[in-house]
């Protein structure tokens, strides 16, 4: 049984690790992009409810986000746990989702809070390179092609995605602390946040996440 959450800023490899530990726990991976685009495809009365806002370009309400999360967990994949990825957002929302667990007997295990200094995450994000005609993902430091700016794969040009600008990487990692920060200090004063050093190797990451979660 693991029921967690996880937390990390643009860049810090929340994705890599989510899938060694839904590998390695059995437990599904639930992110809100997924609840929403789910209910959406489904016709739900919620995915109907929150495409509306979505088609505005506006922010779903907080409630509306907990009832699609909460409405998740009750499914029967989640009854040995899960791995909470993009919700909460908020202390609010936080709020919300442990209450909806008390209710229902249950807690949050460990939250997991993957740190990477803000230099390193820019450097990380502003050197990734996309191949324009088959997908290859490159880093002109960490993965970079054997030829600069060409696709080993194809021969295609390498490009730079317009959310990987130096602009637009600093705002949203600025968003991510000033919505976060006081996530992190909630669940601190709750006693069961862990503190993963997301800047070394992936499996030292991993191994720190482990230790966290317990065997």
């Amino acid at each position: 049984m693991l029921r967690t959450i996880l937390l990390g800023p643009p860049g810090a490899g929340k994705g890599t690790q989510a899938k060694m530990i839904i590998d390695k726990y059995g437990v599904p991976h639930i992110s809100t992009g997924d609840i929403f685009r789910e209910n959406i495809k489904n016709g739900t009365e919620l995915g109907k409810k929150a495409k509306e806002y979505m088609d505005k370009g506006e922010l779903v309400p907080d409630d509306l986000v907990i009832d699609l999360a909460t409405s998740r967990l009750l499914e029967k994949d989640c009854e040995n746990g899960f791995l909470l990825d993009g919700f909460p957002r908020t202390v609010y929302q936080a709020e919300k989702l442990d209450e909806f667990l008390s209710a229902h007997d249950s807690k949050i295990d460990v939250v997991l809070d993957i740190a990477v200094d803000k230099e390193e995450l820019i450097t990380r994000l502003t050197g990734r390179r996309v191949c324009k005609a088959c997908g290859a993902s490159y880093h002109v430091v960490n993965v970079p092609p054997k030829k600069e700016g060409i696709c080993d794969r194809c021969g295609a040009e390498l490009v730079q995605r317009a959310d990987d600008n130096l602009e637009t990487v600093t705002n949203r990692i600025d968003v991510y602390e000033a919505q976060t920060m006081p996530l992190i200090d909630y669940y601190e004063k709750n006693g069961n946040i862990a503190h993963i050093n997301g800047a070394g190797e992936l499996s030292d990451v991993f191994a720190e996440i482990v230790n966290a979660i317990g065997e």
